[in-house]
């Protein structure tokens, strides 16, 4: 009975280890898929020695050029206030954020206020001011509605 015992335990853990194997290899097999699905270039597995040329500036080359009352960078209007506007609004958000929500200067202080407390926008101090007035001046509040009613229309009839 003891022999019977003991070749009985072997070849239950016989049994156990190649379960422990089977299901390590199922996992394995699992996780290589998940990760197939959530990134299928396998790209964390590649070496890419590629060097990516982002920009390169002349030394001549003038990062705030202006042309035809446009700077060239941003897209946002000549004016007085341009650069604190650049460099404290599209710090954080492209400049057509802010071109598109025209607002009047209460407003504009309000939204600042607002970036300020839950954005981390930081004090702005004398700039706010005149990013402001350029921003009231330059892209002011357009009244919205519906489109123009339609004008020299020759109109024609339906028949039934």
């Amino acid at each position: 009975m003891n022999q019977q015992h003991k070749e009985f335990r072997d070849s239950v853990k016989k049994i156990y280890q190649a379960l422990v194997l089977v299901f390590g290899a199922v996992s394995l097999v699992a996780c290589f898929l998940v990760y197939g699905m959530i990134d299928p270039g396998f790209s964390a597995f590649r070496q890419d020695n590629s060097v990516v040329d982002y920009a390169v500036v002349d030394e001549d080359e003038n990062w705030d050029k202006i042309e035809n009352g446009i700077h060239l960078r941003t897209g946002l209007k000549e004016g007085i206030g341009l650069m604190e506007t650049v460099n404290n609004c599209t710090n954080c958000h492209s400049a057509k954020l802010v071109t598109q929500n025209r607002m009047d200067a209460a407003r504009w202080a309000a939204t600042i206020d607002w970036m300020q407390e839950t954005q981390n926008l930081w004090d702005l101090g004398g700039n706010e001011e005149i990013i402001i007035n350029y921003l009231v001046t330059n892209y002011p509040v357009k009244k919205k509605g519906r489109r123009l009613s339609l004008e020299n229309i020759e109109w024609y009839d339906l028949e039934n």
